[in-house]
């Protein structure tokens, strides 16, 4: 049993990591601003601190009452739109906010720091699809370059401190739980325009591709980089759907469904598909559920709350 810390463990992506945890027999505390995370979405056995990652003086409470051998960093700014209007919250939140939680980390013995990071994002419009981790990081708007420099910053703990550090490089992570109402998460809100038989919206011709992978297989991931080699690994499928192809995923669901296109938006990469060969090999994870199969689950889900 491992005493580990979950930061964002309120949102989307970090509630499934903390269920999956604690589901596996491990003490899990769940640290969260609440700014996008949810309450019900903290698992009943997780401890809960309403801590910002900005607040050093919070984050060193935490780390002395919890004394965490694991820190699974999920907490960010998570809009590639935001953070080029915004760059500078972005990389206050993403930058600064990972280095409070390295040094935090390093001053208290954390053993392995497992951090969630993008690929598409850093991979820009790669040269090589499916793009491996080798492929040259060429971000193209804000929240890609912070998330290069925190991977900066973690190996350097990691050297320095000789603290373990895991790098998984997410595709385009869906499924139940997902905020429908912001700007990321086309999934999340194509689901919510279906229930409600509302136009969706494409932005640019919709030919643009991306690598969806189910929330549940990304969960695993991070359950695997518990003992698994330290390194960098994409977590992604491998497979290439445009963005019309997911909306045709979603008229199957509601023929009646209809779509227009807007324009393109600043800073977003036309292809990204991610090869997670590397971490089939290290850690033994490969995606298991299909797009059609993780859209009717999370369509289902959303369906049940009432959205």
């Amino acid at each position: 049993m491992k005493r580990i810390l979950v930061t964002g463990g309120a949102g989307f992506i970090g509630s499934h990591v903390a269920e999956l945890f604690i589901k596996q027999g491990h003490a899990v505390a769940v640290l969260d601003n609440l700014s996008s995370g949810k309450r019900e979405n903290i698992p009943q056995d997780a401890e809960f601190y309403h801590v910002d990652i900005t607040d050093k003086e919070g984050l060193q409470k935490v780390f002395a009452e919890f004394k965490p051998q694991v820190l699974n960093h999920h907490a960010a700014q998570i809009s590639v739109n935001r953070s080029v209007r915004e760059p500078h919250f972005d990389a206050e939140q993403n930058i600064l906010g990972t280095i409070n939680l390295l040094e935090a980390s390093a001053r208290h013995g954390v053993e392995r720091f497992i951090f969630a990071s993008t690929g598409g994002a850093l991979y820009g419009d790669a040269p090589t699809i499916p793009s491996s981790e080798d492929t040259p990081v060429v971000p193209l708007a804000p929240y890609g370059i912070a998330k290069a420099s925190a991977e900066h910053y973690i190996r350097f703990f990691s050297a320095e401190h000789g603290m373990d550090a895991v790098v998984l490089r997410y595709a385009n992570v869906y499924g139940p739980r997902q905020d429908p109402h912001g700007e990321a998460g086309v999934v999340a809100i194509f689901s919510l325009k279906a229930l409600a038989d509302e136009e969706c919206v494409i932005y640019g011709t919709g030919k643009q591709t991306r690598d969806f992978v189910y929330v549940k297989d990304v969960a695993r991931a991070s359950l695997l980089a518990l003992e698994g080699k330290p390194g960098t690994y994409n977590v992604g499928t491998g497979t290439e759907t445009s963005i019309n192809g997911l909306f045709a995923e979603f008229a199957a669901l509601n023929d009646s469904l209809k779509v227009s296109h807007h324009d393109a938006r600043a800073g977003e990469v036309f292809r990204s598909v991610l090869n997670a060969g590397r971490a089939n090999a290290n850690l033994g994870w490969q995606a298991q559920i299909s797009l059609s199969d993780g859209i009717g689950e999370t369509y289902q889900w959303f369906k049940s709350q009432g959205s």
